[in-house]
């Protein structure tokens, strides 16, 4: 594994028209690319992943997994807006010298992959034999795929959407007014709106499971500890709720929170080319659309739209509790799905590897 930074000193526009003098991403690599640069694995993550997808997908990365550094090159960068060593709002506005905090301009899931695109011609990488994301990342797959039609030669988007959803919308929208409601908001400090960036993950995870995930996980007589102060004992279900937005704390900021989510709201692959159709109809990329049936972030009708309009494509739903979350915890399911719209070509990798 090699974690790098690549740095970009041209001008970079933005969809919404800033001019960036310069911007920087953080990649992380394993295994190496062959002779015919033919092996390459994109892994795109989700809202508050980072760049090493062994940690946070361990059933599919790594040695003996089905993206196994031994046959393929993996490569996947830490999304711009993020806290985890790409271009960042806690990091130096170069134009005043001072950190951007509230002040960092806004990437569209556009904007990310055309930022991604000079680092792939760095590192000489002229085809990509498959690209695979979840959530956000999906939506930045699909992106890349319209817009360069013959890098892919697979792509699987998974519990993802050509468009955000007005739903969708809303769950962010009230995710940010968490954060605006904390009186520290407004400071420019690196833990300002921490509170609310809390509160804003609660809200998020209601929408990555639902109901029924809940009852199983979360059940009344589960056991947990609680402030001797607090009134009804320690419910597992608030437990997991607190413990939740504690831990996210400690581990992002609440200012790339809020610009990644108005990112993911801005989603929307039409634009500029026609209509959802139009768009999708340009992917030339041989697709496996995954969902995941109890999603209620991104129902599975989002997916069947994306499948039914590029050429060729194929649907499959997979069967989970964990609703959205299923796509980071079914590694199983999605392994065997893998394997058999990969077989003749993830064999024919293999072969090369062994020779």
């Amino acid at each position: 594994m090699s974690t790098q930074i690549f740095h970009y000193n041209q001008v970079f526009k933005l969809e919404n028209g800033i001019n960036l003098s310069s911007y920087h991403l953080a990649y992380t690599t394993y295994g190496q690319l062959n002779a015919a640069k033919d092996n390459v694995i994109w892994i795109f993550h989700a809202l508050t992943a980072n760049s090493h997808p062994e940690e946070w997908w361990p059933g599919l990365v790594g040695n003996e997994k089905f993206f196994d550094p031994t046959r393929f090159f993996i490569i996947c960068v830490n999304m711009p807006g993020s806290c985890y060593g790409s271009i960042g709002p806690l990091e130096k506005n170069p134009g005043t010298g001072a950190q951007w905090f509230h002040d960092f301009p806004l990437f569209t899931t556009r904007d990310m992959i055309r930022a991604y695109q000079p680092l792939r011609n760095y590192l000489g990488i002229q085809k990509i034999f498959a690209g695979i994301g979840g959530s956000m990342g999906g939506q930045q797959l699909l992106e890349w795929a319209i817009e360069e039609p013959e890098l892919f030669e697979h792509i699987i988007p998974i519990a993802t959407n050509a468009q955000h959803s007005p739903w969708g919308i809303a769950f962010n929208a009230s995710q940010r007014m968490c954060i605006e409601a904390d009186p520290t908001w407004a400071y420019k400090e690196n833990h300002a709106g921490t509170n609310g960036l809390k509160a804003a993950r609660s809200i998020a995870l209601l929408s990555y499971r639902d109901y029924t995930a809940y009852n199983i996980t979360q059940p009344r007589d589960k056991k947990t500890a609680w402030p001797a102060e607090h009134p009804f004992g320690g419910e597992a279900a608030e437990s997991y709720q607190r413990y939740q937005g504690e831990k996210l704390a400690n581990r992002f900021n609440s200012f790339s929170y809020y610009r990644l989510s108005q990112g993911m709201d801005a989603h929307d692959v039409s634009r500029e080319r026609g209509n959802l159709q139009e768009a999708l109809k340009k992917i030339k990329a041989s697709t496996m659309v995954i969902g995941i049936k109890s999603d209620i972030l991104f129902p599975i009708n989002e997916q069947k739209l994306i499948a039914e309009n590029i050429p060729g494509a194929r649907l499959e739903i997979i069967e989970s509790f964990y609703g959205h979350d299923g796509f980071l915890i079914e590694f199983k399911k999605i392994t065997e799905l893998l394997k058999d719209f990969l077989h003749a070509t993830f064999n024919h990798h293999l072969k090369i590897v062994n020779e």
